[in-house]
């Protein structure tokens, strides 16, 4: 009797005997021969044949401290799934570290590797005919990134994030640094505020080590989106990467482990993506987001993952949340604290229960656990029976009430949307001033360092959306300069371009239609009049409808010519209204 015959197939090898071959189908197992010859030679023996077959989504590099672990993190994922019978294919992907290249033409590439990101996942899964993916998320697009092929494919899987960094500290004190600080001490370099040296100091001491950016900033954002959304283990979202001596926690070692474990109980139970990726799930994501006081970018990543996923969700919906949900987390950059802290009284899981006690969060979404998230909760201490701390704030004490974080906001200057970013700012009055134009960041960037831009103008910086730069660049560069320069609540900036995680002041962005398609923001001039109106969610400038036409029959696209991967995504990228999706 051959050896293939007395084979049986493992329960969860799902599907991956498209690649391997079924030994109980002589004609199918002899097609797959030379696959099996292949795989011998990568280290398969026979009984591994029977095993499911695990994408394990590990976007690597050493350049970066977000991700600098995941190869650690991937080697103890693949560890298990072989100890717990399986076989895991790991599968990299670009990453692009958005504080290296913030402020550069590398930072065009940003936005883009996100759906890179995501068609490498899906093209390693699709061609191996993988059973279910472990997808490891850390720099910005990568949490989205690894995310969206899982929509997608409907495939069975889940998430785990590569963790925190932890807050650096400045020499002498006990100030705690970020990516923020660096950014905002360049600005106030640039302000004749700090010396170099001091600039130097905050240099060397504001990234301690491995882990994604410490505050409220994007990566942060997204893994306690993705938490939320049911497709991450409880409490995985802030805890830390590494201990002060730059190895891995413990926690995260242990959080290796259990996505293993959990993924072969997804197996086991059949549950996929979109079972937990539902309409509702989005707006308990959304509802954490402006409780958590999160990145504006969440918005882009959150349709994009709707629109993989197949789910109604639009950019209205972020209004309708954030009219209920009040800000709770006193976290960077609107606050004091960072995520580690958030991790010491409990992570994610504490404001979550405080959304679900008051209704804000839909307690019935199935998650990854195979349980509900009310389910999930039961156990989480209260907020109430926490000790005293100030760092989650209560519903009936919030930081900011609600509809002080992030508002939706339309005009003749942003006919489909924009997004203005307030993070508990009040901002009862609308506010009015003259336009600087800047056609593209690194020229406005230069302007505020050299004290051209003053209090009470508007910085436009147009022809950065998806399309134009292309890309779609964050403008953290800008706008820390301006806040460094103590410009913050004096200057405003409107662009169609997006701002970081740790952007703050009076900051407007993913202004649509953008300059290359031709909106409104393409047409303004220096000294036009525009009013930024929180409270109407207005944005405009004082042009009546015939000067707009007139200007508008004078415009010409500049020429922006690019090539290779820049000129493919200009292609088919869709509007940052939409989530700048590419299919």
């Amino acid at each position: 009797m051959a050896d293939f015959q007395t084979l049986e197939l493992s329960a969860s090898k799902v599907r991956s005997q498209v690649l391997t071959g079924d030994p109980g189908d002589q004609p199918h197992w002899v097609k797959r021969s030379g696959a099996r010859a292949h795989l011998r030679a990568a280290g398969f023996k026979n009984e591994d044949f029977t095993k499911p077959i695990i994408t394990v989504a590990c976007p690597y590099s050493n350049a970066l401290p977000c991700n600098n672990h995941f190869q650690e993190l991937s080697q103890l994922i693949v560890k298990e799934v072989e100890q717990r019978g399986g076989k895991a294919f790991v599968c990299g992907t670009p990453v692009v570290s958005d504080g290296e290249t913030m402020g550069s033409a590398g930072m065009r590439y940003s936005l883009i590797s996100r759906d890179w990101i995501a068609d490498c996942v899906e093209i390693m899964h699709e061609a191996y005919a993988a059973d279910a993916i472990i997808a490891l998320g850390g720099c910005d697009k990568t949490v989205p990134g690894v995310l969206m092929p899982l929509a997608r494919l409907d495939s069975i899987g889940l998430s785990l994030y590569g963790g925190t960094i932890l807050p650096g500290c400045k020499e002498g004190t006990e100030e705690p640094l970020d990516a923020q600080s660096i950014m905002e001490a360049i600005g106030s370099f640039g302000a004749g505020l700090i010396d170099i040296e001091e600039l130097h100091k905050i240099e060397r001491c504001a990234l301690p080590g491995s882990g994604a950016c410490g505050g409220m900033f994007t990566a942060n954002t997204m893994s306690s989106s993705v938490e939320a959304l049911g497709m991450a283990l409880p409490g995985t979202a802030s805890g830390p990467a590494v201990t002060r001596s730059n190895q891995l926690t413990d926690g995260k070692r242990q959080d290796c482990k259990a996505v293993v474990e959990q993924v072969f109980s997804l197996l086991a139970s059949g549950i996929h993506t979109r079972q937990i990726m539902t309409r509702e799930a989005f707006l308990n994501a959304v509802a954490v987001v402006y409780a958590l006081g999160g990145s504006t970018n969440s918005v882009l990543h959150l349709l994009a993952l709707a629109h993989e996923a197949d789910v109604a969700f639009s950019i209205d919906d972020f209004n309708a949340v954030g009219d209920r949900v009040p800000l709770l987390a006193n976290l960077k950059p609107h606050g004091k604290y960072h995520m580690a802290d958030l991790d010491a009284i409990g992570g994610l899981p504490v404001v979550m229960k405080e959304l679900l006690d008051a209704g804000l969060l839909h307690g019935d979404c199935l998650t990854v656990t195979g349980k509900s998230v009310a389910e999930n909760l039961a156990d989480t201490a209260r907020l109430a029976d926490l000790k005293q701390q100030n760092i989650v704030f209560p519903i009936s004490n919030p930081l900011a009430p609600a509809g002080y974080h992030m508002n939706i906001i339309k005009g003749n200057l942003a006919p489909e949307s924009a997004v203005l970013k307030l993070s508990g700012k009040k901002f009862d009055k609308p506010f009015q001033g003259s336009a600087i134009v800047f056609d593209g960041e690194g020229v406005a960037y230069d302007a505020i360092m050299s004290g051209k831009v003053k209090a009470g103008q508007v910085v436009v910086i147009r022809y950065e959306g998806p399309k134009g730069s292309p890309g779609m660049p964050e403008m953290l560069s800008p706008s820390a300069a301006l806040v460094g320069a103590g410009l913050g609540k004096d200057v405003a900036l409107v662009t169609d371009g997006r701002f970081s995680g740790a952007s703050h002041g009076i900051m407007v962005g993913h202004v649509t239609p953008e300059a290359f398609d031709g909106g409104p923001i393409a047409l303004v001039k220096d000294g036009d009049i525009i009013s930024i109106d929180a409270p109407h969610r207005t944005l405009s400038v004082d042009l009546s409808p015939d000067k707009l036409a007139a200007r508008r029959g004078a415009w010409q696209l500049p020429s922006k010519p690019v090539k290779g991967v820049l000129q493919k995504y200009r292609k088919m990228v869709s509007s940052a209204h939409t989530g700048a999706t590419t299919h």
